[in-house]
């Protein structure tokens, strides 16, 4: 009902860029409505109803080609996979790998994945990975950032106790400052010990078309989160 959907963030950057092949235009058109995931009130989607009995639900927001995301739902054929792009040539990217390689549990919404997560459930996701997002490295647009407290906020909320937020950029200074509002919230625990839990990919990380161009201004950086369980 209008008025019952939260008013919509400001979304930077282009939603849109080059034109899509005929294979693309032909998928987001035809397929791309079978695997969206409907817009909901806030609080009211259950991303587990959206497939068949799955072991886990994980979230990808911002997931480019989707290369890492359709690497974990290949993997992990019995976790729910739900990705969030603003960007309509991964999304079609995304499409064209869910084709070919005929994969049943990965769902998508084209937008702004902070309104995906107000309107999901509280602790209905076992997974989120947000991996190399836009890191906005000017000084006077940092409130640009994804990671802001607000949103940090809304994790917390939607992640079950246990379990887990894997962050990644390659900007040293926002991997400094996402490191310090995750921590700051009080209801992530990082728990690495060693330069190495940080520095090296884990096992199960699928490398990005953007992580191979090498942007940014620092090795990659990983940041593993496990949500704390609330005081009893």
């Amino acid at each position: 009902m209008a008025g019952d959907v939260s008013p919509r963030p400001r979304l930077y950057g282009r939603s849109a860029g080059k034109p899509l092949s005929a294979r693309q235009a032909r998928l987001v058109e035809a397929l791309l409505p079978r695997l969206a995931v409907p817009e909901t009130p806030p609080r009211s989607l259950d991303p587990a109803a959206l497939f068949a009995a799955p072991s886990e639900v994980w979230l990808e927001i911002g997931f480019g080609g989707g290369e890492h995301l359709i690497a974990q739902a290949a993997r992990n054929p019995r976790i729910g996979l739900i990705g969030a792009e603003p960007f309509l040539d991964g999304m079609a990217k995304a499409l064209t790998r869910i084709e070919e390689q005929d994969l049943a549990n990965v769902r998508l919404r084209r937008g702004d994945a902070r309104l995906l997560v107000e309107q999901l459930v509280d602790a209905s996701v076992d997974r989120v990975f947000i991996l190399f997002p836009d890191p906005w490295p000017k000084t006077r647009h940092r409130k640009r950032r994804l990671i802001q407290s607000d949103v940090v906020g809304e994790l917390a909320r939607i992640v079950k106790p246990g379990g887990r937020l894997r962050f990644a950029t390659d900007w040293a200074d926002y991997a400094e400052r996402a490191l310090e509002t995750l921590e700051r919230d009080g209801r992530f625990e990082w728990r690495a010990r060693r330069a190495e839990e940080w520095r090296i990919p884990p096992d199960d990380h699928a490398t990005t078309r953007y992580q191979e161009k090498r942007l940014g201004d620092c090795a990659p950086v990983f940041l593993e989160f496990v949500r704390r369980a609330a005081p009893s």
